[in-house]
């Protein structure tokens, strides 16, 4: 079965191939014989009820530098034309992000999108792991100072970030004393309009912060991602590395009270983050990474089985 994939996604010319999982899911979708189109979020138009994008037919190669090769562009009717849509645009996600969710959410009945549009829109990644709160640790979202101020007291050391952050960006430490405490609130405060979350700091953090991948409601695999020197943060964008690792029973639990939610919402490709072997921070799922890394060290076909369970919901 050739399908037609359309791939929404940032610059092609700018990915980092060796560690890209959009890249690593279009070169697994080139070896299977499925035919790709590159476009930006930008390129979407809707008229009379018709959705297409100004995409490029695109061929890729693991080759750094010359990772890609654009045909003419051409007018691609994601409705009618394209089998399935990957929705794989890094955040932030921002009004531009949520109207591409809102314009792919009208082929939803034709077109089969990764990950179900309306569905990446009601679970952005700060929130979302809301619903499993018995399963984070303390945590707190507001714009007081007051609050703030109390739950740094309580919980003595604490971290502050943006709700809808990605990345490891804009990640800090509040120490016992509070000293920026005010200033980070108010510059927050400025920066963006809604709350913000802060949670009690995880000394385990230094210990490595597991990303485990589910598809389609399955563990697929994990790796441990270690802070740099001198950081908390253990995000591979801001230069954490990655360790092997094995899931804890713990984070089995939790992957196992997760996967049948995951899978009822639509949202195939799945990343959850969890600290300590117990503590979920997070569950991305609107361009989620790390399949590559999981590869190398378990030599798991990550990309191998999202496609298995696209092209199983394709032909339904």
């Amino acid at each position: 079965m050739t399908l037609t994939v359309a791939v929404q996604m940032d610059p092609i010319d700018s990915i980092n191939i060796a560690g890209d999982s959009t890249f690593a899911l279009m070169l697994s979708a080139q070896a299977r014989g499925h035919r790709l189109f590159h476009y930006g979020p930008e390129d979407l138009n809707w008229s009379n009820g018709r959705l297409w994008a100004r995409a490029h037919p695109v061929t890729v190669r693991r080759e750094p530098g010359n990772h890609f090769t654009f045909g003419d562009p051409v007018d691609l009717d994601l409705g009618d034309e394209a089998d399935v849509v990957l929705m794989r645009q890094d955040p932030p996600f921002d009004l531009g992000y949520i109207t591409a969710t809102h314009l792919l959410e009208r082929i939803a009945d034709k077109t089969l999108v990764v990950n179900d549009p309306a569905q990446v829109r009601n679970a952005p990644e700060k929130v979302f792991v809301l619903d499993y709160a018995h399963h984070m640790p303390p945590t707190l979202v507001t714009r007081s100072l007051d609050a703030a101020r109390a739950f740094l007291a309580e919980h003595g050391e604490i971290v502050v970030k943006p709700l809808h952050g990605n990345g490891g960006k804009a990640i800090f430490k509040v120490g016992a004393d509070g000293a920026n405490l005010s200033a980070l609130i108010e510059v927050f405060n400025m920066t963006w309009r809604e709350p913000h979350m802060l949670q009690a700091f995880l000394p385990d953090v230094a210990k490595g912060d597991k990303r485990i991948v589910l598809v389609d409601g399955e563990v697929a695999g994990a790796i441990n991602r270690l802070p740099g020197e001198g950081e908390i943060r253990s995000n591979l964008a801001v230069g954490g590395s990655a360790v092997k690792t094995d899931l804890t029973d713990t984070e089995r639990a939790i992957c196992a009270e997760l996967g049948p939610e995951l899978k009822r919402r639509g949202l195939l490709f799945v990343g959850i983050d969890v600290i300590g072997g117990k503590w979920l921070t997070e569950i991305n799922v609107t361009s989620p990474t790390g399949i590559v890394a999981i590869e190398r060290f378990d030599g798991t076909d990550v990309a191998g089985m999202i496609w298995d369970a696209i092209e199983g919901k394709v032909r339904g």
